[in-house]
């Protein structure tokens, strides 16, 4: 979990294209792995979009899609979970 004395929140933006889907959460380690705290709003082309403000660090994320989890397609940092898939990993200065 990042370190928090002495740094300011970084304004993040999530973005996902998913146009056929009805709901999307952003999930992660910032937010306690909480499925409904971030929901995403989707614009008139299918891309969901949510914006969060977090402290500097390393941190792993995935996106609740109509229920599924889905890792960030376009996120190339991954890493393992503890249910044998990948987390998506992000890295905020």
């Amino acid at each position: 979990m990042a370190e928090k004395r002495n740094f300011a929140r970084r304004r993040v933006a999530f973005g996902l294209s998913a146009p056929g889907s009805r709901e999307v959460f952003l999930v992660g380690d910032f937010n306690g792995w909480d499925k409904t705290k971030h929901p995403m709003k989707k614009d008139n082309e299918g891309l969901w979009g949510k914006t969060v403000m977090i402290f500097p660090g390393r941190y792993e994320y995935k996106f609740l899609v109509d229920g599924e989890w889905q890792r960030d397609p376009v996120n190339q940092e991954v890493c393992d979970n503890d249910f044998g898939t990948l987390n998506s990993v992000i890295f905020v200065k």
